[in-house]
């Protein structure tokens, strides 16, 4: 049978708090970033690798404090004194490495929104040490930070993740794929998106239904008696 043409639609990610599966490996990100006021010095560093969560937590912070969500690359063309009227969000500081302008926007946010008795949330992978920021000030500010880490997916939260992943691109699985998935494949978040995209393009292109015999055709040699 020849494969059908599919179209790569990129399905709306949920963003809302109910829809963050709070699980024992994220638990204390959760409670870290939904109670800001308890932050030391007014700031908090939200890491994570890749896919973890930091952008959605980033929103969740963002709706509950009405703050400003900004990609620490624009922060070159942003107007620093407007931005720093309230709480804001940078995302995906390590972005800044080898940039001197965005690196010196930071430093003046930084200190303008804490000099107005606002918040500031910083997103990234790792720790500050490995950014690769080479303004000294800003490098000493980040280190002295107050940090909270999305820790690797335990297997509710892995479960948890793909049906999220699933339900952003409006699929539903058989309900035996997901159990199947978990037992299978590599224990990431970027995995999991990967998998997902990997068995949406398959189920497309194939017509045929998310099942675990599309899984094990699509992820290699395994049980296919689903």
């Amino acid at each position: 049978m020849p494969e059908q043409l599919s179209f790569d639609l990129p399905g709306k990610a949920a963003l809302g708090r109910e829809d963050f599966f709070v699980a024992p490996s994220n638990a204390l990100a959760v409670a870290m970033v939904e109670n800001s006021a308890r932050w030391s010095s007014g700031k908090l560093i939200l890491s994570g690798p890749e896919g973890a969560g930091k952008t959605h937590l980033a929103h969740v912070w963002a709706a509950q404090t009405n703050a400003r969500i900004v990609p620490a690359t624009a922060l070159a063309e942003a107007d620093i004194a407007e931005l720093a009227e309230g709480p804001v969000c940078v995302e995906d500081i390590p972005a800044l490495a080898g940039q001197h302008g965005p690196q010196e926007a930071l430093f003046h946010l930084h200190n303008l929104i804490l000099a107005n008795g606002h918040t500031l949330l910083l997103t990234g992978q790792g720790t500050p040490r490995h950014w690769g920021l080479t303004l000294p000030d800003l490098q000493s500010r980040m280190e002295g930070t107050q940090s909270v880490t999305l820790e690797p997916p335990d297997d509710l939260l892995l479960s948890a993740l793909l049906a999220k992943l699933f339900a952003d691109r409006q699929i539903a699985p058989k309900p035996d794929l997901i159990p199947y998935l978990v037992k299978r494949m590599e224990r990431s978040f970027a995995a999991a998106q990967s998998v997902v995209d990997r068995l949406d393009h398959a189920s497309l292109s194939k017509g045929r239904p998310l099942t675990r015999r599309l899984a094990a055709d699509v992820l290699g040699p395994a049980d296919k008696t689903a």
